[in-house]
């Protein structure tokens, strides 16, 4: 199996596996300890979603995890198997009638901490980017 990619079953169990994946890509691309909570937070949140909102928690979906060097640094690939979605239709959760309520805050945490993000195949692949 190649470590560089993961497949995990659509489970909340399997968003354990973050930090282990996170921990060997840290290792193989010298990512300094200053942006590894950075990727390790992003891939968490986008997995979850990917979960939660596009496979709708059904255990007998996938979601793929992937991760390739670029020029600037690297990018993760995260796919779902639901029905996708549009980023632009998740409302603002900083703005003052949006702070108390629940809803959009990984959008908006992926987009802060990553330097590039990307939605791909009508919402159901986003890429996020890291300078390193």
């Amino acid at each position: 199996m190649n470590w560089k990619m993961l497949k995990l079953r659509s489970t909340p169990t399997s968003i354990s596996k973050i930090e282990g994946y996170v921990q060997r890509i840290a290792s193989e691309f010298s990512i300094n300890d200053a942006k590894f909570p950075d990727i390790l937070i992003s891939l968490t949140e986008a997995v979850n979603n990917a979960i939660i909102h596009g496979n709708q928690n059904d255990g007998s979906k996938y979601v793929d995890v992937s991760v390739s060097r670029i020029d600037s640094g690297i990018r993760f690939q995260v796919s779902d198997q639901g029905r996708g979605f549009n980023p632009c239709d998740v409302p603002d959760p900083t703005t003052p009638d949006r702070i108390e309520c629940c809803g959009g805050r990984g959008v908006h945490i992926i987009k802060e901490l990553s330097d590039n993000v990307e939605y791909l195949n009508n919402g159901r692949t986003v890429e996020i980017q890291f300078d390193l």
